[in-house]
């Protein structure tokens, strides 16, 4: 579902963010993207999501050559960026349907299929609240509907759990191993959370300083450690003070927030 080989980002003035990196992810699976801040991880997300162009190497997305047809690229992906997709002042449902609409579909099986991805994530009878109106929760199941809509293979989720509330938390990751099991849809994910990363993803690939410096199960990369994070911090080099992901089970704050972009 994702083939890179060299992929790499230079910015104006020589910046490296990016320095050859190496994926594979199959279909059907849960894969976690895991570094700390300033490895190049979204920047990494960004050209796989046809966001930033590549400077070079190659990549196969969905079935896609990244940089010779990134629009077949887009219809095949979904993106839930950490941002969201809910406007406050509109009702979500008009929003779902326009969203649809720019994928090509028309009003009526737009409607049908917004339907189904509602009762699928629970949010039935919610759809003509503005975003204002939805707690932390809800509206990050609708942006998760927004990201599904169009019926994607790969769904893309950047630090989908961000400032949810444990029950919220595990609601969601439910949801994300439903639409595994039951449409075999392929997630690629972006956290901070190392328990989450340990409950979700069938693999991890964990990038430093621009290039992937680990991979493999979550077991596989604990090794003898008690931890994910005790795998995270030897495999970075970084001290328990210098940005690890938080693993609080408690979904409180990070020490660092951002130590997984």
């Amino acid at each position: 579902m994702i083939k890179t080989s060299g992929l790499c980002k230079t910015f104006p003035g020589g910046v490296t963010a990016v320095r050859g990196v190496d994926l594979a992810v199959e279909a059907g699976e849960i894969v976690g993207f895991l570094g700390p801040n300033g490895a190049g991880k979204t920047t990494t997300m960004r050209m796989l999501t046809t966001l930033l162009r590549p400077s070079g190497g190659t990549a196969t997305v969905a079935g896609h050559d990244l940089l010779a047809d990134p629009r077949a690229v887009r219809r095949r992906i979904g993106h839930v960026s950490q941002g969201g997709a809910v406007s406050p002042a509109v009702p979500v449902r008009d929003d779902l349907l326009l969203h649809a609409m720019l994928y090509g579909m028309r009003a009526a099986p737009a409607r049908e299929r917004i339907g189904k991805v509602l009762e699928r994530l629970g949010l039935t009878g919610l759809e003509a609240r503005p975003g204002a109106a939805l707690s932390g929760g809800q509206r990050r199941r609708f942006d998760l509907a927004f990201g599904l809509v169009h019926g994607p293979s790969l769904l893309f989720l950047d630090e989908p759990t961000t400032g949810l509330d444990p029950q919220s938390r595990a609601g969601l990751w439910e949801h994300v191993r439903d639409l595994r099991e039951r449409d075999g849809l392929t997630v690629f994910l972006t956290t901070h959370y190392l328990d989450e990363a340990d409950a979700l993803a069938d693999r991890l690939f964990v990038i430093d300083r621009g290039v992937i410096v680990a991979e493999g199960t979550p077991a596989e990369l604990k090794g003898g450690s008690a931890s994910l994070d005790e795998a995270f911090l030897a495999i970075t080099g970084l001290s328990p003070g210098e940005g690890a992901p938080s693993a609080e089970t408690s979904g409180g704050s990070s020490s660092r927030r951002g130590a997984a972009r």
